[in-house]
């Protein structure tokens, strides 16, 4: 007899993009409001909402979220009823950041009340590239697809190699700084300083498994980046540029070496650089465009990265 494939609710929309990966998207029955990609999944259910309001500019989404987590409240809230009622086997969420995601005490709070057999909660962390790549096949294992899951990690880590194999011929590797948050300033931190060095650039001011640190901008142009990529959380494209020529305006900024050598980008940091999901690899590939024009041309510009400085 042939198991019932598990119905599956996904709290984070890294895991939702995994799950697509491994071709069973057609299992979600609920997702976070953030779960957009791919566009299909925008007929599942929300079962999710934020207590702030993501369209406030930068320097107001960090004081409301520190006010909230300072409260020990969470940033977003679980329709619990609607929760019950999608009757998931199988819930996907974190316990990395609370101001990323859904957290799993904010789907505790949600299960409190659950009454017969609670759903299985599998809880995701990555901090470096290589735990990314082993969390397609957490995952993986998690929906009985444990072979798709090792497949998907392998060939993530085959096309990183293949361009870190082109880079070979690369004269040089760049100082980058990768910046998160613009107000106030904090340097990427997790994954992100793996994917530069496999980019072929050299991280400044942050380290491979950290989590993301604040710094200010004297900090910044003190550490001489050659480049400077901003990747603000949560924001796409069209709204990273806009910020963030207000940041590259701030005197400090505008004196810097990268600015100086007209070297500062904007990218869709939403899309691809802040979910540890398979669109890192696609983000290495950026990085690489990005950093060395001359080797890579993959034709992301204008659509997921676009110049600040300079034309």
């Amino acid at each position: 007899m042939t198991a019932k494939a598990p119905r599956i609710v996904s709290l984070l929309p890294s895991a939702t993009e995994i799950v697509a990966a491994l071709g069973v998207a057609d299992r979600l029955v609920g997702r976070s409001h953030e779960c957009d990609f791919p566009p299909e999944v925008a007929a599942v259910p929300a079962l999710t909402r934020p207590r702030i309001d993501p369209a406030k500019p930068s320097r107001a989404i960090h004081r409301d979220v520190s006010k909230l987590i300072g409260a020990a409240l969470s940033v977003f809230e679980v329709d619990a009823e609607k929760l019950r009622a999608a009757r998931p086997d199988i819930i996907l969420t974190q316990h990395q950041c609370e101001a990323c995601a859904v957290t799993e005490q904010d789907l505790a709070d949600a299960l409190a009340e659950w009454t017969g057999g609670k759903p299985r909660v599998v809880s995701l962390a990555p901090s470096t590239l290589a735990g990314v790549w082993g969390s397609f096949a957490t995952v993986g294992d998690a929906l009985d697809l444990g072979w798709a899951g090792r497949e998907l990690s392998e060939h993530a880590r085959e096309r990183v190699g293949i361009i870190y194999e082109r880079l070979g011929g690369a004269q040089e590797r760049p100082r980058v700084a990768c910046i998160e948050w613009l107000d106030p300033p904090m340097m990427a931190g997790n994954w992100i300083p793996d994917m530069v060095n496999a980019a072929g650039g050299r991280p400044v001011l942050a380290e491979s498994g950290a989590h993301a640190a604040r710094t200010t901008l004297a900090k910044i142009v003190d550490s001489a980046p050659d480049v400077m990529i901003l990747m603000p959380c949560g924001f796409d494209l069209s709204r990273a540029v806009s910020e963030g020529r207000d940041f590259v305006a701030r005197p400090s900024i505008a004196r810097s070496r990268a600015a100086r050598q007209e070297k500062i980008w904007a990218v869709d940091g939403n899309g691809y650089f802040n979910r540890p999901g398979p669109r890192l690899v696609s983000s290495v590939e950026i990085l690489a465009e990005i950093l060395h024009p001359d080797l890579f041309n993959a034709g992301y510009q204008g659509k997921v990265w676009e110049k600040l400085t300079g034309a």
